[in-house]
């Protein structure tokens, strides 16, 4: 098995499997549902690796921006995508239930909770074993996700998925960045849809601003708003709205991170 470190914006860590040869289309009809608030919960047909360790090493960091995995709560329960699932990082802080099918030889029984956390890209200069391809819809696991679903000489497996709500700990956390000209502004531990579609900042004496996303989820501002408390709205893919008023102090400073006390 061969490991090919991808560059980027930023490093991101793709794995590829050169123990097996192409297992075959995905073909199965999806399972179409919905939850109560909208959010696409059907499942659909993809393909599954892994990266890193058994520790998780390799997996920190990524194209989501959110930086150690650990410390923000996610884990190993995390994945990259491929480019028809990470929607240009629009798609971080997804939650999907995953499971492997149709290769009794390699899978396990059950399934995985992931968040989408990171980037697998396409490589374009392979004709086999494409698997971070368009179109291919596909999961690049931290591998303890991976040994949980099949076993580790599968090295890829075709699996079914879907998205579900995500259940996080506490509250939304805020880690602002950048300088006095330009705020970035991280919001992680996201609830419900976990994906973010826009982002508002207040500051105590501005009215609602909307930011631009940057990359990742890192969010961002051309306005100065050094020295003002702010409040944050948030409104993920499916539609909710929150409003997190003043969850930021007079007294911030760049590289805090702020509890937003609640979640979706």
């Amino acid at each position: 098995m061969i490991y090919v470190e991808c560059f980027m914006l930023i490093m991101v860590t793709c794995f590829v499997s050169m123990s097996l040869g192409d297992i075959g289309d995905v073909a199965e009809a999806p399972m179409i549902g919905h939850d109560s608030n909208g959010l696409d919960t059907s499942w659909y047909d993809a393909r599954a690796t892994f990266y890193g360790d058994v520790h998780g090493v390799g997996t920190q960091q990524g194209a989501c921006g959110y930086g150690d995995l650990f410390k923000q709560g996610y884990g190993l329960e995390t994945a990259a995508l491929s480019t028809a699932l990470f929607n240009n990082g629009y798609t971080c802080g997804a939650c999907y239930e995953i499971m492997c099918t149709r290769a009794p030889q390699w899978c396990w029984p059950g399934s995985i909770k992931i968040t989408a956390t990171n980037f697998c890209p396409p490589d374009y200069t392979k004709t086999r074993d494409i698997w971070c391809n368009p179109p291919q819809k596909h999961f690049d696991l931290s591998q303890p996700m991976f040994l949980k679903i099949a076993k580790y000489r599968a090295g890829v497996v075709p699996v079914r998925y879907r998205r579900i709500p995500c259940a996080k700990a506490g509250g939304v956390k805020f880690e602002l960045k950048g300088n006095p000209y330009f705020l970035i502004v991280l919001p992680y531990n996201v609830g419900g849809a976990g994906d973010i579609k826009y982002v508002q900042v207040k500051g105590t004496r501005t009215g609602w601003i909307t930011m631009s996303k940057n990359w990742g989820q890192n969010w961002t501002t051309g306005v100065v708003l050094t020295g003002q408390g702010l409040s944050l709205r948030i409104t993920t893919s499916d539609g909710i709205t929150k409003d997190f008023i003043n969850v930021v102090p007079p007294s911030w400073g760049f590289g805090q991170t702020f509890d937003g006390k609640f979640n979706f």
